[in-house]
C-alpha cells in the first residue's frame, strides 16, 4: 500500500470520527484538537518504547507498540491533509536535504592523509 493509500484510508477513518464527534458532540475536531490528540498518542508510544526497552512495565506489549505507532502515523497523515501538505513531496525533498547536511558534515571529517 502506498502513501496514496494509506492517506485515502486516514481520511475515511477521519470522516467516520467526525460523524461520530457531530453526533456525540455536535461539532467536529479542529486541527488543533487533532494535535493535541496526536500529542497523546505520541506519549503514549514513548511509554511503550520504554517498556519494549525494559525501562517500564506497561501492559499491551508489542500489540500496543504496533498500535500506537499506527495511531501516530494515521495523526501525521491526517495532519498533512488538513493543513494542505503534500507529505510525499516534503519528506522526499527534506530527506534529500538531511542526506546531504549529514554526507557534506561526514566527508568534512574524513581523513585527508
Amino acid at each position: 500500500m502506498g502513501l496514496d493509500e494509506l492517506q485515502q484510508q486516514a481520511m475515511r477513518v477521519h470522516d467516520l470520527y467526525d460523524r461520530l464527534n457531530l453526533r456525540e458532540r455536535g461539532r467536529v475536531w479542529t486541527r488543533e484538537e487533532f494535535m493535541l490528540g496526536f500529542t497523546g498518542d505520541v506519549g503514549d508510544l514513548a511509554k511503550l518504547v520504554m517498556a519494549e526497552e525494559g525501562a517500564r512495565d506497561m501492559p499491551g506489549g508489542r500489540a500496543a507498540l504496533e498500535h500506537e505507532l499506527a495511531d501516530c502515523l494515521w495523526s501525521v497523515l491526517i495532519l498533512a491533509r488538513r493543513f494542505d501538505v503534500d507529505l510525499e513531496t516534503v519528506f522526499c525533498r527534506t530527506m534529500i536535504e538531511i542526506e546531504t547536511s549529514i554526507s557534506t558534515r561526514l566527508a568534512g571529517d574524513e581523513d585527508p592523509s
